[in-house]
């Protein structure tokens, strides 16, 4: 699919806000960093990889703040391990000393093990598969929240938007991978109850099969899955920026949100003009996106 600025000239109806995209360096990651700056947004973009020699679907952070600059936004590229808390901290004291306010968070930091599509029952892979999907995925984006939090409680408002997926409440791939995203989807919940009063918005955001530079890698040794009406890398990313600038979104808060429906909503399409199938429970042999 084709790259964001494809779909024509974005607004700039987030200019002027500034956000935080974890895991941001490839696949839905770096289509919500590139979607948010489309529409005018400064966007601190995190990754474990500095390295723009790394091969595409590695990716680099610095190439997607590039890439925000090329459709309109402001990128800044930080390299960040989020299962080092001392160097998150460090990311959130920057931005407010550089920006002074944080009005988008997504949580989308997440380590695929290579088991996760091997077919194995969950006592037959390493117990550093669990490790890998709790503490880079829903550990990390509670201590993202809870760095967040303090910011967008001190101005009254903001979007904080969990990268999930329908294995939250289906099975998908791993045991550990289900457990990862229903937690995930509970920490939306129960953090959206408590910042509601405070005018910040928590939503849990479920993509489809998303044709990531990962799945373009490996497309022809997948076997069984159609690609044919997969989302793009982007489409996710779309979903949030129009969330950002719904004024009623304080009315959404602690939902899980699909993002396929949101486009249906607010109008938007991939950027190839295109509307994907969604996620996995409305395809005939679906698979959770990659997040």
């Amino acid at each position: 699919m084709g790259e964001p600025h494809t779909a024509g000239a974005q607004d700039q109806a987030l200019a002027g806000h500034v956000a935080i995209v974890t895991g941001a360096s490839r696949g839905i990651g770096r289509g919500c960093a590139v979607g948010l700056g489309a529409r005018g947004a400064t966007v601190y973009c995190t990754a474990r990889r500095s390295s723009e020699a790394d091969p595409p679907e590695k990716g680099s952070v610095e190439a997607v703040a590039a890439e925000i600059d090329s459709v309109g936004g402001c990128g800044v590229a930080v390299v960040c391990d989020h299962r080092d808390d001392a160097a998150v901290e460090a990311l959130f004291a920057r931005v407010r000393e550089e920006r002074g306010r944080l009005d988008i968070l997504v949580n989308n930091a997440f380590i695929i093990p290579d088991e996760l599509v091997s077919g194995k029952s969950f006592w037959e892979v390493p117990l550093s598969n669990w490790d890998d999907m709790i503490d880079v995925g829903t550990r990390s984006a509670y201590a993202a929240s809870r760095l967040a939090a303090p910011i967008m409680v001190e101005q009254g408002s903001g979007l904080i938007a969990n990268i999930s997926s329908s294995g939250a409440a289906e099975y998908a791939w791993h045991v550990a991978y289900g457990v990862g995203k229903a937690a995930l989807d509970r920490l939306t919940s129960d953090s959206a109850h408590e910042l509601k009063p405070h005018g910040v918005s928590v939503i849990s955001l479920w993509p489809g099969l998303v044709l990531t530079e990962r799945n373009e890698h490996n497309r022809d040794r997948v076997k069984g899955l159609d690609f044919s009406r997969a989302e793009s890398l982007y489409f996710t990313g779309r979903a949030i920026a129009a969330l950002a600038t719904d004024e009623k979104i304080l009315e959404r808060t602690g939902s899980a949100l699909i993002s396929r429906d949101l486009a249906d909503e607010f109008g938007f399409t991939d950027v190839d003009g295109s509307l994907p199938d969604g996620p996995v429970h409305r395809r005939p042999s679906g698979v959770p996106g990659d997040t």
